[in-house]
């Protein structure tokens, strides 16, 4: 029995070295953690269980056969994070370069579906050159059997990836798929060919960092929902990200305790200036209205015309969506709107309440958003939010105009409660827009037109530009002081807790994608 224990053992021991010693020095030179250290660190202590240590390739072409190693090049398992179940599978850069096998493909899967029957949360640690060249299709095929279990997992259970170096070619795309993608500055990057291909396809001298890194894909394409510093924040990063969710779509996100106190915020009744036009920043009043340090933001660099990330309100777990003044004036534009659409759906899948705070003077015009197809992207948050059935609470700081005023989770396509601030105008359009059009001759014959405009301004501001008329229809549920919106709040998302909205028996609907 020693000696089947010791051979074990041996194997073992063999498993955890990866690609060997050397590899594993010059990838600490690079500062970045191995596989396992990875989930070591990411996982409860003596927690992690591994799954699959001893598979390996089953490829003997091009003399694979003489290089053989314990795992193929991905450690995956099960284990806790902060005392929750979750799955997940790390790549092994040491093990050729990350690269996607037949057999590295299958234990992916086996835990994929491991953690759909279990109805745990699935993170992937990606760190991979992409394919296995030498396998060809077999690889491609493991590729497309990921890809298929990201589809069915889809809205059951919370998917995260995090992309921990090279991410290239196929291997960007369950990213993709998945609810969330965070990369690490200068320490990772992600795209579907690299600058030599771009260089010998379109001419393009592009750096790996330009073309694909953290940077690029947090501000310019949105592909990267979080950045983070290092690898150990990253890790960090998604222990926090995942506190405000369920484990799955039957259930919710665990309560935080919170006992009930002075929730009154008198900083609120100073944040919107006297003046309309002059901007703000939204995230200010987010401050004063969340539990202390629990904001959460998503995407923080790209599209800031819309602010998003979860918070707790009262211990619960809440999605934000705020238009953001201090950038392009709040208005939706198509990264915005795409932006803010992907993470309403995303809280409306796993049961979460969706506060909207709103300051919006429209759509952006011009013929850049035109052309990007502003009405199709605008299209997509107004679905969504319309879609949406979890508690959805509205509170208008200051403008509501036009179709935006719609879009932002108005009270006609199922908010469930509106408030607006005194400060609030909610109007088809801005007082001057709307005097132009309707004094247009009043104005023309006038012995002073610029006075008359001015008059006509006055006069229908005082009609429009506040939040009474859409309350004397019942559009608004409560117009209501700033420094109370916390205490408003509060009450109104315990009383939403058990809300139940029937849906239709179709398929799914045709998101105007």
């Amino acid at each position: 029995m020693e000696d089947k224990i010791k051979i074990l053992n041996d194997k073992i021991a063999q498993a955890k070295l990866g690609g060997g010693a050397a590899r594993i020095a010059k990838h600490h030179e690079k500062k970045r953690l191995t596989a396992r250290e990875r989930v070591e660190y990411l996982l409860d202590e003596g927690s992690f269980e591994e799954i699959g240590m001893l598979v390996t390739h089953r490829t003997t072409e091009f003399g694979m056969d003489k290089e053989v190693y314990y795992g193929d090049g991905v450690v995956t398992g099960y284990g806790t994070i902060n005392g929750r179940l979750v799955y997940v599978f790390a790549q092994d850069f040491t093990v050729f370069g990350g690269s996607l096998s037949e057999t590295h493909a299958e234990k992916i899967c086996k835990v994929m579906d491991m953690a759909m029957k279990s109805g745990a949360p699935m993170i992937g640690l990606n760190d991979s050159g992409g394919a296995r060249i030498q396998e060809g299709v077999r690889s491609l095929g493991g590729y497309a059997d990921i890809f298929h279990r990201n589809v069915q997992s889809s809205g059951v259970i919370p998917q995260i990836s995090a992309i921990m170096g090279p991410c290239a070619g196929g291997a960007v795309y369950s990213p993709a798929i998945t609810d969330f993608t965070l990369m690490v500055e200068n320490n990772s990057y992600m795209f579907v060919t690299g600058p030599n291909v771009v260089k010998t396809v379109t001419n393009e001298e592009v750096t790996s960092e330009e073309l694909g890194g953290a940077s690029t894909h947090s501000t310019k394409s949105g592909v990267a929902h979080i950045t983070s510093p290092n690898g150990i924040e990253c890790l960090e990063d998604i222990k926090r990200l995942l506190s405000y969710m369920p484990q799955n779509h039957k259930e919710k996100t665990p309560k935080l305790p919170y006992t009930l106190g002075e929730e009154i915020r008198e900083q609120l009744d100073t944040i919107v200036p006297d003046n309309a036009n002059k901007p703000y920043d939204m995230h200010d009043v987010i401050y004063g209205i969340i539990d202390e340090d629990s904001f959460f933001e998503i995407h923080k660099d790209y599209a800031e015309n819309i602010i998003v990330g979860f918070a707790r309100l009262g211990g619960r777990s809440i999605g934000i969506v705020a238009n953001n003044p201090m950038y392009l004036a709040g208005c939706l534009d198509v990264k915005s709107s795409i932006k803010a659409a992907r993470f309403t759906r995303f809280c409306d899948c796993f049961n979460i309440p969706l506060l909207v705070l709103e300051d919006v003077p429209g759509f952006l015009p011009g013929t850049d958003q035109e052309w990007n197809g502003i009405i199709v992207h605008g299209a997509k948050l107004l679905y969504a939010l319309s879609e949406a059935t979890v508690p959805k609470v509205t509170v208008i700081t200051r403008k509501a105009y036009g179709g935006a005023y719609d879009v932002m989770n108005s009270k006609h396509i199922g908010a469930d409660m509106n408030f607006a601030w005194p400060t609030a105008e909610i109007a088809v359009m801005g007082a001057k827009g709307a005097s132009e059009i309707i004094f247009k001759k009043e104005i023309s014959e006038a012995a002073d037109p610029a006075a008359k405009l001015l008059e006509k301004e006055a006069e229908y501001a005082e009609l429009f530009a506040n939040p009474y008329t859409a309350a004397q229809r019942g559009f608004i549920d409560e117009v209501i002081i700033p420094r109370d919106t916390r205490r408003k709040l509060l009450k109104a998302f315990s009383m939403l807790e058990n809300k139940e909205v029937p849906i239709p028996n179709r398929k799914h609907g045709n998101i105007p994608l």
